[in-house]
């Protein structure tokens, strides 16, 4: 596997497809719970798909803050399982579950009585604000099991089963949607019973990782109980993920706004464009995250040259692919306006606005890849502050964009910034540490 040559290399890009591939699955699976919520509380009268617009984005900005229970838990995993150890592989699991359900908790203690500022935040009032606080306060029920599904598709990662975390998903989406349709149109619950559809779908997809890794863990003759240290441990692994995460968020914010004050036309031109860039991020994340578990485990057995020859495999997978998606990108602008449903005014601003989307394809690829090695070394503390230096980088340059294309090349010099950090840290040594 260390080697070069045709065979080292065709070995990498089975791994990397064996867990890229499941991966991807499971990460389409996820927004598509939100998106059958929206065509099932569509048949509801207005405002109920407004407010579930609102809840529902202040949920995923919770998710994406928390996402380092999944990124976190695979890099500790899978570097220990990469050691030889089991045991404390399965020991970091344990933890990872008693850090995710602790948070949710604090968290759902938290928000329920803010959660009528949270939707003010989010610019709701009237009736609108009253079934979005609703919405919110149901779904906040199932963030310990929101997040504990995150925890345990982790440990799975780290174990390098992306499959089952596959199955799971596909399950959990297929079961809220029959029990939204259930609740909100059979019921007659309105838009709180897509909550409580989910909730009980989240909450059945937690238990069902929960038992998968109990299981792994007795077999190895791990305590369940909590281990004060591996939690406080895993937690502050996670801090440096958030504050990465939270400049992510930050980015994406910024630009909304921007193109929201741009104009009606705009705003709704540039939705367009960032939904096929977040669904063109879901393939080239999902390479990220076989990232993620292969390096963790080849420098967990102190493997530094498979880890080199892995990590040029999976960016030159980031690299064709995303060329590959700039180019459908292009030829599929004619397209587009008609797809989404654009009016004439949205259809003029598209064509233009694709041509960076397009263009920034073969550099997301390098950046993902390389976002997800790091995070698999462990290496959670230098991406927080990269993160910190290439927002600093992009909010002067998106202050000033004029237009549509501009926020887009606004968006450009944030990614080049993220691929300059990335590349000069993978191509030092302080990030291959060792062992278990």
């Amino acid at each position: 596997m260390s080697g070069s040559g045709l065979r080292p290399g065709r070995a990498h890009d089975r791994e990397i497809l064996r867990l890229a591939i499941p991966a991807f699955g499971a990460l389409v699976a996820e927004p598509l719970f939100l998106l059958t919520d929206s065509v099932i509380v569509g048949h509801l009268p207005d405002p109920a798909l407004g407010a579930l617009g609102v809840a529902g984005s202040a949920l995923s900005a919770l998710v994406g803050l928390c996402v380092f229970l999944a990124y976190g838990t695979t890099a500790a995993v899978a570097r220990r399982m990469g050691a030889g150890n089991l045991g404390k592989a399965m020991r970091q699991g344990i933890d990872g579950l008693w850090l995710a359900a602790g948070i949710g908790l604090a968290v759902a203690a938290a928000c329920w009585p803010l959660a009528p500022f949270i939707v003010h935040v989010f610019g709701a009032s009237g009736q609108l604000a009253a079934l979005a606080v609703g919405y919110l306060r149901v779904s906040l029920l199932g963030t310990p099991s929101l997040l504990l599904v995150l925890a345990g598709t982790g440990v799975l990662r780290g174990l390098q089963d992306t499959r089952t975390p596959l199955a799971v998903s596909v399950g959990s989406f297929t079961l809220n949607g029959l029990l939204n349709v259930w609740f909100v149109l059979g019921l007659g619950w309105g838009v709180a019973g897509s909550a409580w559809g989910t909730v009980v779908a989240q909450t059945l997809a937690a238990a069902v990782y929960v038992v998968l890794v109990v299981r792994a863990a007795r077999r190895h003759g791990v305590s369940l109980l909590p281990d004060p240290r591996g939690v406080r441990a895993a937690g502050t692994a996670g801090v440096a993920l958030a504050v990465r995460t939270a400049c992510l968020q930050i980015v994406l914010l910024v630009a909304t706004s921007l193109a929201t004050r741009m104009g009606e036309t705009q705003i709704e031109a540039y939705t367009i464009t960032a939904r096929i860039w977040t669904f063109l991020a879901f393939a080239l994340d999902a390479i990220a995250i076989a990232g993620q578990a292969i390096t963790g485990r080849s420098l967990g057995s102190g493997d530094v040259a498979a880890t080199r020859a892995a990590t040029r495999r999976m960016v030159l997978w980031g690299v064709v692919c995303g060329a590959l998606f700039g180019v459908a990108v292009l030829l599929a602008r004619p397209l587009v306006p008609g797809l989404f449903g654009a009016d004439t005014a949205v259809a003029a601003e598209l064509p233009a606005a694709l041509w960076p989307v397009a263009l920034l394809q073969p550099v997301a690829g390098v950046v993902f890849v390389l976002d997800g090695v790091l995070i698999g070394a462990g290496d959670q503390r230098y991406l927080a502050w990269a993160g910190v230096w290439t927002t600093l980088a992009y909010l002067p340059v998106a202050a000033l964009s004029g237009g549509l294309v501009a926020l887009w090349i606004a968006l450009g010099v944030w990614m080049a910034a993220r691929l300059v950090t990335l590349v000069v840290r993978a191509r030092g040594t302080a990030w291959m540490v060792t062992g278990g």
